[in-house]
C-alpha cells in the first residue's frame, strides 16, 4: 500500500483539490479511482493508462474519455506518491508550460 498525497503549497489549499472540486462528480470518481490504484500498485507501468514522462521523474496518470485528464505524480521514496499537478489535455502533445509547472513542484516537494 502506497501513500497517496497532494501537492499544498505553503499556508494555501491545495490547487489539486481545488481542481477535484470544480469538477462534475461522475469525472472526480474516475479521478479518484485512478489515484485509488495507484495507492495500490504504487507507480508501476503495468497499471493502464500511466506512463513514465521520458527524462525526468515524473509520472502521468492519464483519465481518458469524454475529458481527458492528465495527474502528474512523483514518487517520493520512503513516503509514497505525490500529486503535482492535474489538468485538462485539449491538445496530442502535453503542454510545456504544464509539464514546467509539475516540475516546478517537484524540485519543491523532493527538496524538503
Amino acid at each position: 500500500m502506497y501513500k497517496v498525497s497532494l501537492y499544498t503549497p505553503q499556508d494555501k489549499i491545495s490547487p489539486i483539490k481545488e481542481f477535484l472540486n470544480s469538477c462534475q462528480p461522475s469525472l472526480r470518481t474516475k479521478i479518484l479511482r485512478q489515484l485509488k490504484y495507484v495507492e495500490e500498485y504504487g507507480l508501476n507501468p503495468a497499471i493502464p493508462n500511466i506512463k513514465k514522462i521520458i527524462n525526468t521523474s515524473l509520472w502521468e496518470l492519464r483519465v481518458l474519455g469524454k475529458d481527458n485528464i492528465r495527474i502528474i505524480c512523483v514518487s517520493q521514496p520512503g513516503k509514497g506518491v505525490k500529486v503535482l499537478h492535474i489538468f485538462r489535455k485539449k491538445k496530442q502533445k502535453t503542454p510545456t508550460n504544464e509539464l514546467n509547472v509539475a516540475l516546478k513542484r517537484g524540485k519543491e516537494v523532493l527538496d524538503l
